[in-house]
């Protein structure tokens, strides 16, 4: 398994940002607030982006999976490999061990994103548990010129 990191698990491409699609994501995130200007502005030059807002929300252009895959059921302990047709540990249980964003270069009207998903790392610990395998996959966004958006850590811990 430790020869798995690094793997792409997903890549998923979305459909070149407008400014409609910002206003329309700014409104109803603020709502019932008014949002700040800077995303309402009719000047596309001067529009950006609130960092939730998710260019993959509706449809996407390309979405592809790891070759290898196999379908599995997301709460699948096992779940994580078999994304990436790698046999998994075979442990019983799954959490969620949080999630940390960071984000980077904003997104703009014209802006298309390519989300790269991959198996970052594992480790071990010893839990009142038992053995426990923590796992973390990053996401990272780019936009057309290769700028990071943001990337997500989700760390999961099996045991």
């Amino acid at each position: 398994m430790h020869n798995a990191v690094g793997t792409e698990i997903s890549r998923r491409v979305s459909y070149p940002v407008s400014d409609s699609d910002i206003r329309r994501w700014a409104l109803a995130t603020y709502w019932p607030a008014s949002p700040p200007k800077r995303y309402l502005s009719t000047d596309t030059n001067a529009v950006v982006a609130p960092e939730d807002f998710n260019p993959f929300a509706w449809a996407v252009v390309d979405s592809r999976q790891h070759p290898d895959a196999v379908d599995s059921d997301q709460n699948d302990p096992d779940s994580t490999e078999k994304q990436i047709g790698v046999e998994g540990p075979g442990l019983k249980f799954m959490l969620n061990g949080g999630m940390v964003a960071t984000y980077s270069t904003a997104i703009r009207p014209g802006d298309t994103i390519t989300s790269v998903n991959r198996l970052s790392s594992y480790t071990e610990r010893t839990s009142r548990l038992g053995q426990m395998l923590i796992t973390v996959l990053s996401d990272e966004w780019t936009n057309q010129h290769g700028d990071v958006v943001k990337r997500v850590d989700t760390t999961l811990l099996r045991y």
